[in-house]
Order: structure tokens, then sequence, then C-alpha cells
């Protein structure tokens, strides 16, 4: 029986390479005319070259069995904000549309080219990774609407079967948000546990890099690639079960300000129920302290502060090429003082130890990762307020796909913890996946 290589999932993938039933090349093959057939329609990629891709491929056959790393020939899709030495880096940017190749990669895509990852070329990002302008790419469960952003092409590929695994970025939402619109796992693991050198920069305070993917089995395999390493919990000591466990529901402030659409709001109590069904004790909860109700603001005024000092190169060299919205926080059109960075920067740093001891309360924390279903058009990327202060807050954040909202599209909720307890997110969000999956096939 033929193999449908390109719905492979990278974990499966690898297993067939390493048996010998797969080759490099028939699987780059295999997600090419997929994305000859398809790209045309959702536009993910800003940036590809199948020729250099089969040629990687063959050169990745010819490596000896004994030297294959952990991702040996799994295709992955790069945000293009990260340099690559191979491939252009161009942002999205009308500044650098002619730019070539960098002598250098992104520290993230040196770890995945050294762990053997075949790089399959460059996605659509927003400009910058940093406005909410969105296209061309769209949604591929229903073109009509937005894959959301800032990592719109990385989400796409991933749902649409043109790659397994997809590097994002996020400032504010843009992982967990594209990933809630299209439908699959988006992982923003704690800031700082993946360099962020050789990526745009946007907010040195919130930026992190993290994936895309169908399967919690893919993001795990990547956390060994990258070597996480959780805080020491007595938990861990025991397997997570979802029966007897404690699993805490926080709509946050956001729920009022965005507000929580008729979608979002039908997921949260389905979810709810399903836990409850299989034997968790759900808990709605609020903010540990009423500063939390603060983040929001605050986070807008670091990325607004922040920003001024990011895109001033940029802007010095092409002003006129430079969207509204960068040459605003350039100029500071919005009016933050330093004294307002200051004061967010200080004010949300003291809440993070208080959020990592309260989240230990609890075995599983979920909150909503968008306030209803992608938005109709692809001119705005969505609202990504529901996930700015875990952004702040620089904790793990996993949005699990499976539940409908609406139009045949989903609507995501995202697993939080405290920082550090990455691997601990995606132990127990196999779990809960699992039980949200299911409702499609009950549906």
């Amino acid at each position: 029986m033929s193999i449908d290589s390109t719905t492979l999932s990278a974990s499966n993938a690898v297993s067939l390479i390493r048996q010998g039933n797969l080759t490099v090349e028939q699987y780059a093959k295999a997600l090419l005319s997929r994305i000859a057939q398809r790209d045309p329609i959702v536009h993910a990629w800003a940036y590809i070259d199948p020729e250099y891709v089969l040629d990687q491929a063959r050169k990745l056959d010819r490596v000896p069995i004994e030297h294959r790393g952990p991702l040996h020939g799994i295709p992955v899709a790069i945000k293009d904000i990260a340099l690559t030495k191979d491939m252009p880096t161009r942002y999205n940017s009308d500044i650098y549309r002619s730019s070539h190749s960098s002598s250098v990669d992104a520290a993230c895509v040196i770890t995945l080219r050294a762990a053997g990852a075949l790089l399959l070329g460059k996605t659509h990002t927003t400009e910058f990774a940093a406005t909410t302008d969105g296209g061309p790419c769209v949604n591929p469960l229903n073109i009509g609407h937005t894959p959301g952003g800032s990592s719109s092409g990385s989400a796409a590929a991933v749902a649409d079967f043109q790659a397994p695994i997809a590097l994002g970025t996020q400032t504010g939402g843009s992982i967990v948000r594209p990933a809630s619109y299209t439908g699959i796992y988006g992982f923003k693991p704690t800031w700082g546990a993946i360099s962020r050198e050789g990526l745009a920069q946007y907010s040195i305070s919130c930026d992190t890099p993290g994936f895309f993917a169908r399967t919690i089995e893919d993001l795990e395999l990547l956390t060994d690639v990258y070597r996480f390493e959780d805080v020491a919990q007595p938990e861990q000591a025991t397997e997570f079960q979802i029966q007897g466990a404690r699993v805490g529901f926080i709509k946050t402030h956001v729920w009022d300000l965005a507000p929580a659409g008729p979608g979002l709001k039908e997921v949260w109590e389905k979810a709810k129920n399903l836990l409850i069904e299989h034997g968790a004790i759900v808990e709605e909860i609020d903010w540990p302290d009423d500063d939390f109700n603060k983040l929001t603001d605050w986070h807008w005024a670091i990325i607004n502060g922040e920003g001024r000092s990011a895109f001033h190169g940029h802007y010095t060299l092409d002003k006129q090429n430079l969207s509204q919205f960068l040459v605003d926080q350039v100029e500071n059109n919005l009016n933050f003082s330093r004294e307002d960075l200051l004061d967010a920067l200080d004010r949300s740093a003291r809440l993070r130890p208080i959020w990592d001891r309260f989240s230990e309360r609890f075995e599983v924390i979920l909150t909503p990762s968008a306030p209803d279903i992608a938005p109709e058009g692809t001119h705005f990327t969505g609202d990504a307020r529901f996930c700015g202060p875990w952004t702040l807050l620089h904790v793990p954040c996993l949005n699990l796909p499976g539940i409908s909202g609406g139009k045949s599209l989903p609507i995501g909720l995202t697993l939080v913890s405290g920082r550090y307890r990455d691997r601990h997110v995606l132990k127990t969000g196999k779990i809960i996946g699992d039980i949200f999956e299911s409702t499609k096939a009950n549906s």
C-alpha cells in the first residue's frame, strides 16, 4: 500500500526514513507536488526553490546512517523573519524585496540544520512580524478567512499538509492565534528557551521563537532537539492522568475587553464539560493579583517602547517603504514615555514569579487562544489580546485544536503553566488534546 507522505507527522516520517521505507527525496517530492497544487490558492510561501530542495534532499539521503541527526530529512518551513544562509530573508517589507540570502543562519535555524532538517522555504509573515495587515496568505480551511498572523504562512503550510513542522515567532499572539484559526498545535515556549539571535526584532522582552505541528509528538521531538529542561516539580515523578486532575479555566480580563465571541463561549463550555466527563476537577479561576489586569496595557507600552529602537534602523534607511504602524512606533506618535516603558517592564516582571507559584496549584490551566473563529477576509489577522499577557509573563503556551467554533472553522484553547515547564505543558497537552480532537470524530 502506497503512503501519502504529505499527511505524515514528522515523528512517523523519521521512523520511515530510518527504516529505509521512505527516502528524503521521495518525501520532498510529495510535499513539493502538494505545494505546487495548493499554494496558488493558499499563498503560504514567500520563497521556495524546488530544485534546491531536491538537491538538499539527495544530499541528506547520502548521509551515512550513523551520522544522521534526530530530524534527518524532516522538511521544516521557516518564517521569513529568520536569517537563512541559502535563502533570502525579506521580512515581508518593501525595503528588502530584492534581498538575497544571508551569509549566516539564525540560531534556531542552525539547530534545525544541524539536526538534519530539510529547510523547505520561507513562509509569509506580516511586515517584520509586527503589523496586523494580512495577505496574501489565506486560511486553508476556508480561504475567505485569515490564517492569523504574524506567522501566517507557517500555520497555513502545516495546516494544509505542505509541511509537517514550521518555525514561527510570537511577540503578542503570533503563534497561538494562527494555530487556533487553522486548527493545529502551536507552541510558544518559555521566553529564552530557544535563542532569538538572527530573527527580526520587535520587542526583546517578548519576542519568542516557537513551532507549529499537527501532533504533540512532533513538538516533543523538537524539545529534545533544543534540549529543553523543566524546573523540577514534585508531580513529575508520576504520570499525568486526567482522572482527578485539577484543571483551572481562566478567562482573564480580556474576556470582556476583546470581547469573547459566541464561538469562544460555546467552545469554553464544551471544553469544561468534556474534561468533567473524563473525570477532571474543573474550576473557573481568576488572576492571583489585581495587577494582572494591567498586563494588556503594559504589553502595549512595552512593544511600543521597544519597537522605537527595533525599527529605527529600517526607518532611517527607508522610511517611505516602512508601514505607517512601524513609523508611528519609531516616531512615538502614540506618546509613550520612557517612564511608561520602565513602569510596564518593572511591574510586569514582578508578576512572573507570582504566576509561577500560583500555577503549581493546578495540573492544567486553560485560557482562550482568540476571541472567536478566524475573522472573515485577509486584511486583518485578528485580535491578539488574549495571548499578550501570557507572552509578557514569559510562560509556555500551547494551542490545543480540535473543537469547532462554527462555519467549519476551529477555535483553540491555550494550555499555560509556569516558566520552564515546557515539557509538562506538552505532556499534559497530549492528554487534553486527544480529548478535544475526539470531538472531530464524534461530530
